[in-house]
């Protein structure tokens, strides 16, 4: 009996080894967010450009996924949303690099909802000259469902309110930027 425990209990670690956590990733970010990153407007003369961005692990019964890029450090009382996208399909794994672009076409299909810039789309990093450094939270959510009920005019608070509805897991990664 302590074998078959035994024998069961090791099966059970070397499984949780091979499964990995849900994970974000990306080619084109480090700690520190860089002018490509950067808005074009506010102020900003940065490219603009949304980072490629993938991820591992999903856990089983994720339907869709959707990517959102808040800035709590904005000196608004209630942070930034650059980026809000819903509905990528479960088999979707990465985004290339500025697919937050919405003037061009692109081969996935999702939702670019508005962010608190009033636009579509990927809203770059600015924060004020001298303010300190930003934090900015890229975050990949498996959900429940295939889709949201919204569409591209939901603000960024109905989107998460909509994510955090149904989100099974969710997996963040962290650029900071100062001008």
């Amino acid at each position: 009996m302590k074998i078959r425990h035994g024998i069961i209990a090791l099966l059970l670690g070397v499984s949780s080894l091979f499964s990995g956590e849900f994970t974000l990733l990306s080619s084109d970010l480090a700690g520190q967010l860089t002018k490509t990153q950067e808005d074009s407007g506010f102020g900003c003369d940065g490219l603009g450009i949304s980072p490629e961005l993938h991820w591992i692990n999903a856990p089983i019964g994720t339907k869709s996924f959707a990517i959102t890029v808040y800035d709590p450090d904005a000196p608004t009382g209630s942070g930034w949303w650059h980026w809000v996208v819903f509905n990528i399909p479960s088999t979707t794994v990465s985004l290339p690099t500025n697919f937050g672009d919405m003037s061009k076409p692109v081969s996935i299909s999702a939702v670019q909802s508005i962010t608190d810039a009033g636009k579509g789309g990927f809203t770059g990093a600015c924060p004020p000259k001298g303010d300190k450094a930003h934090r900015y939270f890229f975050t990949v959510h498996a959900l429940s469902v295939d889709k949201l009920p919204l569409d591209a005019s939901a603000s960024p608070a109905l989107v998460g309110f909509m994510l955090n509805a149904h989100t099974l897991s969710k997996a963040t990664l962290v650029s900071y930027y100062q001008r």
